[in-house]
């Protein structure tokens, strides 16, 4: 009998340390993937019943700050386009023509970067069957379908993960809404309307 007892401790303590073994190996990856998205259907039902939904879409890697600074030439770097996200790049996907920020950007995929700056921000866009500019390529405005102004404002408090967000607006007239990006202290945003 007590060597069954010392026998099922044994077995006990074997499965307890292979367990917190296995979860000691285990940790969060440095980002995550997230995604924006508004959806458009007919405001009658007999048109939306006929028709599959149209959608405008951004797909990112989500970076978090973990006690980082963001502004340093390994993360966000001043006055260098940014991939605006981790790992792959950053997409906006829409089914609709739109105007962003003033600028016509015809349905289609698009890579985004962004150029920081203390001076102001721009949103870079990049048709996706286009070449991106090379790594430490100095920046050149003609490399890139788009180069859009955005508006800064500061986060109180700060956003731990990047956030990327579609955000649309109510009202008569053609959809419409805002862009915006927002990490550790800093919101970028701009205005975007179905034409």
């Amino acid at each position: 009998m007590r060597y069954r007892s010392t026998f099922s401790a044994f077995l006990f303590l074997a499965a307890a340390a292979s367990s917190a073994a296995a979860q000691a190996t285990v940790r969060a990856a440095p980002s995550t993937r997230a995604t924006a998205e508004v959806v458009f259907t007919h405001a009658d039902s007999a048109s939306r019943a006929n028709s599959n939904p149209a959608k405008i879409k951004l797909d990112y890697g989500q970076p978090h700050l973990r006690g980082r600074a963001i502004h340093t030439d390994s993360l966000v770097p001043y006055d260098k386009p940014w991939r605006t996200g981790a790992n792959d790049a950053t997409t906006l996907d829409t089914d609709l023509d739109l105007m962003i920020g003033g600028k016509p950007v015809p349905r289609g995929k698009y890579v985004i970067e962004t150029m920081p700056s203390r001076t102001g921000w721009k949103l870079l866009l990049i048709r996706e069957d286009a070449p991106e500019p090379a790594p430490d390529t100095p920046y050149n405005p003609a490399s890139y379908f788009a180069v859009i102004d955005l508006r800064g404002s500061t986060l109180s408090p700060p956003a731990e993960s990047l956030t990327m967000a579609l955000i649309p607006a109510r009202g008569d007239g053609a959809p419409r809404g805002e862009l915006r990006i927002s990490w550790g202290t800093t919101s970028q945003s701009v205005d975007w309307v179905v034409r």
